[in-house]
């Protein structure tokens, strides 16, 4: 009796150790996040390092994760006059915009995820500036054993997080001026064993 036992408690052993929870570490290396800025004379882009985070699965579903940017690796592509460069990025670490002074970090802590026509909806907490805001994007997803995925664009409306400089819902008459209140993330976050 005992002998047959033996190999169902092994098949239930090795079905459960499929679906328990695995959690893949973020690969800062192979991640990117690329932003842009618009305003009414043009935009402006560049790219911002990823410092860390996790993605934590139940079986082949999401159930949490975390991204953590480092805020003071933003760089600007789209001007290459080194010393207008460098204007633009100070003012973008500023008090004006980031603070990245006081807020070296902005994180995403994820709190929802949902199939909807071959991509992924996840929902979670973004913080900037130490505000945190719940937000929402499509995402493509992929998932295999040691190995998981994330490509999206995050639209973020800037002024919930207190970046109103330039801002036509806040300043009147700034005509050519005037800076979009939205700005892009391009995300494309990969995660590890």
């Amino acid at each position: 009796m005992i002998k047959s036992l033996v190999p169902i408690l092994i098949l239930l052993v090795s079905s459960f150790s499929l679906f328990a929870n695995t959690n893949l570490e973020l690969s800062s290396d192979k991640s990117t996040v690329k932003w842009e800025g618009k305003k009414v004379l043009g935009n402006h882009y560049g790219k911002i390092n990823v410092k860390s985070g996790n993605i934590e699965f139940d079986g082949d579903k999401i159930i949490g994760g975390m991204v953590v940017v480092d805020m003071n690796t933003l760089i600007v592509e789209d001007i290459e006059d080194e010393a207008m460069n460098s204007k633009l990025k100070g003012h973008l670490m500023s008090d004006d915009f980031f603070s990245i002074e006081k807020n070296g970090t902005s994180t995403f802590k994820l709190k929802s995820s949902k199939e909807n026509k071959g991509k992924l909806d996840i929902t979670g907490d973004l913080t900037i500036k130490g505000i945190t805001k719940e937000v929402s994007f499509p995402a493509e997803f992929t998932h295999k054993e040691g190995y998981a995925s994330i490509k999206g664009k995050l639209v973020v409306d800037r002024t919930k997080f207190d970046i109103k400089y330039g801002s036509g819902s806040f300043f009147d008459n700034l005509g050519d001026k005037t800076i979009d209140n939205d700005f892009t993330l391009d995300l494309d976050i990969k995660f590890m064993k």
